[in-house]
């Protein structure tokens, strides 16, 4: 069964001014457009285009608690990702997501405490883990994304201090404090926590900085970039501990459990398992659990985690992340893709005829159908760039 959905971009205001209007060939809504969803998640089911398929269901959410395995497959209650289209006009908030055992530990723990799910203050939406995937659709998309290594860290504290030295009122204290947390990588954790405490002297080492990279050319550009919008905070400094990417249009990121992030400009599809738990550490006017976020975070430094994609033919391709939660085809021609579960198909240029075993849609710039388990197999026909969403 094919049934058309929809939704409207939510307005965080880190988002874009029209990118993903322009996107899907839709009229801007004249706010910031930060996400579309494309699922069954609480906060923001899609919106289903003709109630009279799915027996007067509104949302996708409604229909699936009303149908369950019926559109699923056999055992499976809830779709178990979100497909999103994310546009950031600004810098997002340094963030890490759970493993599953503490989504568990911790929504049960709040939930004992009495925290209201609404709360500003609630950690834990949802006793779920949220690893995500994010394939950049415009030129560039800017990234933060996991600890690098200490002695790169070190070079550049290095380099401020020279900066420092070179200016009219040096502070060499402020600096000769903060490479003593630069040892190796087994410090990581401690450099982490001594800046995010932001006590003394902190804040004054911020200030400091962010001074000194105003007049350091494109050298400090990023602390710049994050200064202009987080004055004064904690994460400006952070973010230099952390792999910077640029990603080309088509390449991809996947973010385990753990994994400090932050999404600065671009526009990517998105796709995470359904979840709403995210661990603040900076970067934002948002609450910050230092105590959980250190409990949750890995300190290990890494390189950029790329995922690489699988050819399937010559027009396929798919974004496998070492998760069963959810996968991601990229078809960009006609061929044809196995699903085992339900999915959400959604195209963002050109044309596709879609064919399953019972149903089948067209969809153009724009469109996005979701597909029921029982279709099983897709035969794609047409010409520009579309996405399907499912499980492995």
């Amino acid at each position: 069964m094919f049934v058309g959905i929809t939704n409207s971009p939510r307005d965080y205001a880190w988002g874009s001014a029209g990118e993903i209007s322009a996107l899907l060939g839709t009229e801007p809504t004249g706010k910031p457009e930060a996400e579309l969803w494309l699922g069954a998640h609480p906060g923001c089911p899609s919106v289903i285009a003709d109630p009279f398929q799915t027996g007067g269901a509104g949302d996708l959410n409604e229909w699936i608690q009303r149908s369950g395995a019926k559109i699923l497959g056999d055992g499976v209650t809830q779709l178990p990702f979100l497909l999103k289209i994310l546009a950031a006009g600004a810098p997002l908030s340094l963030q890490a997501h759970p493993t599953t055992k503490q989504a568990v530990e911790g929504y049960a723990r709040e939930n004992a405490a009495g925290v209201p799910l609404t709360a500003s203050n609630r950690n834990y939406k949802d006793p779920s883990a949220k690893p995500e995937l994010i394939v950049a659709v415009s030129e560039t998309f800017e990234a933060l994304c996991g600890f690098r290594a200490m002695a790169d860290t070190r070079e550049s504290i290095e380099r401020l201090a020279e900066l420092d030295a070179a200016s009219t009122r040096p502070q060499p204290a402020l600096f000769a404090e903060w490479l003593g947390f630069a040892r190796d990588d087994s410090s990581l954790r401690s450099m982490f926590e001594w800046l995010i405490s932001a006590e003394h002297p902190v804040p004054e080492l911020v200030e400091r900085v962010t001074a000194l990279a105003e007049a350091a050319g494109d050298e400090f550009a990023l602390v710049r970039t994050l200064a202009g919008h987080y004055a004064g905070d904690p994460g400006v400094l952070i973010a230099l501990m952390l792999n910077h990417v640029t990603l080309a249009k088509g390449q991809a990121l996947f973010l385990p459990a753990g994994n400090i992030h932050a999404y600065l400009r671009g526009l990517g599809i998105e796709l995470m398992a359904a979840s709403d738990n995210v661990l603040r550490g900076g970067l934002t006017p948002k609450h910050v659990d230092v105590h959980e976020l250190l409990s949750v975070l890995d300190f290990s430094a890494s390189p950029v985690p790329y995922l690489r994609p699988v050819a399937l033919g010559v027009a396929v391709q798919v974004f496998r992340p070492p998760v069963r939660d959810f996968q991601l085809m990229v078809v960009e021609g006609d061929g044809s893709v196995d699903i085992s579960s339900a999915a959400i198909v959604l195209c963002i240029s050109g044309e596709f005829a879609v064919e399953g075993a019972g149903g089948s849609a067209t969809l153009a710039r724009g469109g996005s159908v979701f597909v029921s388990a029982d279709e099983r197999h897709l035969e794609i026909r047409g010409a520009g760039q579309l996405f399907v969403a499912a499980t492995q």
